[in-house]
């Protein structure tokens, strides 16, 4: 699959088969995750990968749209390490870039992924930090669902003329 029908037929896929992602596979998309641009090049994210039954059992009790995670292979948590950012606040950009560039892998290897947004929910971020022990400088920006998809959604064409300016509004 090449970059632009990844980009366009990539859906949010919240069904999953039980079929296990290797660990290989879940490196692949970290590796894209951090060739993601940054502010500045300061790079500030840190995934945590989970695989561990328990916890993804338990993150739908912290996150109400997360119900997903209970078939999914893996979660990934997206998070921003405040004391590697130059540029304050930019954080939140880089760790959106690196989640997109997730999702479009996964789109590209046959997986279905889904982004979670917990930042800047402050109760929901609390919880995350709690759940997955981060330090109190590193703030979780989402959590993406990662699975074999046992859905399949038709590529949606999201382009609106009307949305478009050209030189000013």
């Amino acid at each position: 699959m090449d970059a632009m029908e990844a980009i366009l037929s990539r859906r949010s896929i919240r069904r999953y088969t039980d079929k296990p992602v290797p660990q290989e596979v879940i490196t692949e998309l970290l590796k894209v995750a951090m060739s993601a641009p940054s502010a500045s090049n300061e790079q500030p994210w840190h995934f945590v990968i989970i695989d561990d039954r328990r916890i993804l059992d338990e993150i739908p009790k912290l996150h109400p749209y997360s119900n997903m995670l209970k078939e999914a292979s893996w979660a990934i948590a997206v998070c921003g390490d405040l004391n590697q950012e130059m540029v304050s606040g930019y954080w939140v950009q880089d760790c959106s870039a690196a989640t997109q560039n997730i999702l479009i892998a996964a789109n590209a290897m046959g997986l279905g992924a889904v982004w979670l947004g917990v930042y800047p929910r402050e109760e929901r971020a609390k919880a995350v930090q709690k759940l997955l022990g981060l330090p109190g400088n590193v703030l979780p920006l989402c959590f993406i669902s990662i699975g074999y998809p046992a859905e399949k959604k038709p590529p949606s064409n999201r382009y609106d003329e009307s949305r478009v300016h050209r030189n000013h509004w």
